[in-house]
């Protein structure tokens, strides 16, 4: 089989690193100056694979639209965006947790509890599966401030560390879902390439399980 004809979405930020690790260790074409150049649009040097830079929220939309076949994104950017796509593989790479934090005194009662969130859907869906209304607030920024200036009595956010929470006073009080990295795919580039998308899983997948024993 070949992976010849594939582009694929590389989400830029705290998992390329790892992403390019298992690419070249599962033997995949990654150009050699893929953390160095500033181009956004890379060719493998033997023209296999075409890569997109890009930043994270925007993956799933290249892949949805078909402008990337393959896409590699971290699974809370994937519940939030609601693409239709098919998830190939979890990567096990940038694992994180979603989750409800606030301040640990008893917070102020509003009419209506405020929650902020960059997350808007995800933190709105939860809060309604729960019976709870909430008055969800949008932030792009850092959201940790939401709480501390009585914006809002809570936030949900992704936890990697605690440590932003903590050094801010804050204190993870619901766990919402497990993150990790995922491979996803354009519906109609899995039936017209499959034969270059399964040859890419497989390449991947032993590289995977090798990462989830350690």
């Amino acid at each position: 089989m070949t992976i010849q004809g594939l582009t694929v979405a590389l989400s830029k930020g705290r998992i390329m690193d790892q992403t390019l690790d298992l690419l070249r260790e599962a033997g995949l074409p990654v150009p050699q100056d893929i953390e160095t150049s500033r181009k956004l649009i890379l060719p493998s040097m033997g023209g296999e694979i075409e890569f997109i830079l890009a930043k994270p929220v925007d993956v799933p939309t290249y892949v949805e639209y078909g402008v990337a076949d393959l896409g590699v994104v971290g699974k809370d950017v994937l519940v939030e965006a609601g693409r239709d796509l098919y998830e190939l593989l979890d990567l096990n790479i940038g694992r994180c947790k979603m989750s409800v934090a606030g301040l640990p005194e008893k917070p102020a009662h509003y009419a209506m509890p405020r929650v902020a969130s960059k997350y808007p859907r995800i933190a709105t869906e939860y809060f309604r599966g729960r019976g709870q209304q909430v008055e969800v607030i949008f932030l792009n920024g850092s959201v940790e401030l939401a709480p501390l200036i009585g914006l809002a009595e809570r936030i949900v956010d992704v936890v990697e560390t605690g440590r932003t929470l903590k050094e801010n006073g804050l204190v993870v009080q619901e766990d919402i879902m497990d993150i990790s990295t995922r491979l996803v795919a354009n519906r109609m580039s899995f039936r017209l390439k499959s034969q270059a998308i399964d040859e890419f899983v497989r390449l991947l997948r032993p590289v995977v399980k090798k990462e989830e024993t350690v």
